[in-house]
């Protein structure tokens, strides 16, 4: 049974995604969680693109274990260098360069040569490599190179010293069968093939990302480059859970499995989700809502007969709990804090301490809580960034005959401020009452609303885009009043925005 390596660039191509910019705390809470899940290598960022990055590769190079630690550095002396640096200090680090072989990228992009670019991604690679010697090269738009070149690239970086060549198929051009037939041809036209693992890096503009990467494994690739829940750059990336799960469940046809915990895999998508903003359609496989829900009459009577008959994974497989302990009102510190283990949050007594206050209040308006509603808390309690605004009282007037009227009262820094305002509607007034308190210039790009728990006494859950000055955020809240929700969404995006004005 082959091994498959599990590259996971969540936090690099991931990030890329419009809107899911991370904070350096996040970075570092994903890829503590990915160390859980038990990926093989964290591609943590791309160090030159920012100082925020650089700083978060850094934070987890010295604080997460287990993967291996890894930086995207372009084939240019600063970035190695750059990435190194914020590498150091990892037990485990690679270095993953890379350079254009298309044509097209060569022509348009780069105005080099096929000489000229494979002249740089030798020298680049012999730098990292004296550097490190855990070094991955990616040949970029792999997929739409010249096969012959393509393959001279790739035997003079492994002669340079590269130990993973990684293929990407960049645009989401390539088919099964083609990208299969690729990895065919470069393990018979490279001489010395033998000394590096292959690896796939699959994007999704076709919706072919899983597909191509699992005929790639079948014909000899070593390592699958993927995301959480799929996300990334256009279309998005290989998704993670879908790879893993596809290789487990059918072990018996690739002859590969990986050494993912599976247990982990939808902990590990709804943690993305809550820091990201980026919900996941509810037939997406293995961690969509709908992915284990069974509505037709002949699918229940062969399900609740025999579980087989309709389920080829089982839900407890991937970290789904078949049964919960029922929180409310009436429960104590030590049920609530064993939940939080069961959910698979690790907090300090403080942070236990002021998610079960607010836990407490919310179990005065609802009869049960949920574990959606427990996220939610530990959300939007426990992690989140520096806050400069932050809510103290809210009061809105609305009706068939009534001006929407907001009255707001909002901390910024030490000072607390108050103004009434009016809008179109309950939101539209409450957020007017908000932006001209803080002053704010930013521009709401999108307004989401969803129940995450059922019934008429359901939490509600609001998720706001904002943009300004070429920065894109996505602002969180949840209450069981939704105009709340949507204030604490609006003031949480803000507070995103003044923390990277500060510097991320």
């Amino acid at each position: 049974m082959r091994v498959i390596k599990i590259f996971d660039t969540t936090l690099r191509d991931g990030e890329q995604s419009p809107g899911a910019s991370m904070t350096a705390d996040e970075k570092l809470q994903v890829a503590r969680q990915l160390a859980r899940l038990g990926v093989d290598i964290i591609e943590a960022g791309f160090a030159m693109s920012s100082e925020g990055d650089f700083e978060a590769i850094k934070r987890i190079s010295s604080e997460v274990e287990g993967p291996i630690i890894c930086s995207l550095a372009r084939a240019k002396e600063e970035d190695i260098k750059k990435a190194w640096e914020a590498l150091k200090d990892a037990r485990r680090r690679r270095i993953h360069t890379f350079h254009s072989t298309s044509d097209i990228h060569l022509k348009y992009q780069f105005k080099l040569s096929r000489e000229e670019a494979l002249k740089r991604s030798v020298e680049m690679v012999r730098l990292a490599r004296g550097l490190e010697d855990d070094v991955e090269f990616s040949p970029m738009d792999a997929t739409r190179s010249d096969r012959l070149y393509l393959c001279d690239v790739i035997e003079a970086v492994i002669d340079a010293g590269v130990t993973t060549v990684n293929i990407p198929d960049t645009v989401g051009y390539t088919t099964p069968d083609e990208f299969g037939n690729l990895i065919k041809i470069i393990k018979e036209k490279v001489k010395n093939i033998n000394r590096a693992v292959i690896s796939v890096h699959c994007h999704n503009d076709l919706g072919l990302a899983v597909a191509n990467s699992l005929s790639a494994i079948i014909s000899g690739a070593g390592q699958v480059e993927c995301t959480i829940n799929g996300i990334g750059e256009r279309a998005g990336n290989c998704s993670l859970e879908e790879i893993v799960m596809s290789l487990r469940t059918r072990k018996d046809f690739f002859k590969a499995d990986t050494i993912i915990k599976t247990e982990e895999i939808i902990r590990s998508s709804k943690l993305v989700i809550k820091i990201t903003g980026i919900p996941v359609q509810p037939n997406k496989a293995i961690v969509g809502a709908n992915a284990f829900a069974h509505e037709a009459g002949i699918h229940q009577d062969g399900l609740l007969k025999e579980k087989t008959t309709y389920e080829i994974i089982h839900p407890e497989s991937i970290g789904l709990q078949s049964a919960r302990l029922v929180l409310g009102k009436h429960s104590g510190r030590h049920a609530f804090k064993e939940r939080l283990k069961e959910l698979g949050y690790e907090l300090t007594q403080e942070e236990i301490d002021s998610a079960f206050e607010r836990f407490k209040h919310l179990a005065d308006q609802k009869k049960e809580i949920f574990d959606e509603d427990i996220e939610a808390i530990v959300s939007e309690e426990v992690y989140r960034i520096p806050e400069t605004y932050s809510l103290i009282d809210l009061n809105v007037i609305s009706g068939i005959t009534q001006r929407p009227t907001s009255f707001l009262k909002l901390k910024v820094g030490d000072t607390i401020m108050e103004r009434t305002d009016y809008g179109d509607g309950p939101i539209d007034a409450t957020y007017k009452t908000i932006a001209s308190i803080v002053g704010t210039k930013s521009k709401l790009l999108s307004y989401n609303v969803k129940g995450i728990t059922g019934g008429t006494e359901a939490m509600g859950e609001v998720t706001v885009s904002l943009e300004e000055d070429g920065r894109t955020v996505r602002g969180y809240g949840a209450d069981t009043d939704i105009i709340v929700a949507s204030a604490k969404a609006y003031i949480n995006g803000l507070n995103k925005l003044a923390y990277l004005k500060r510097g991320r």
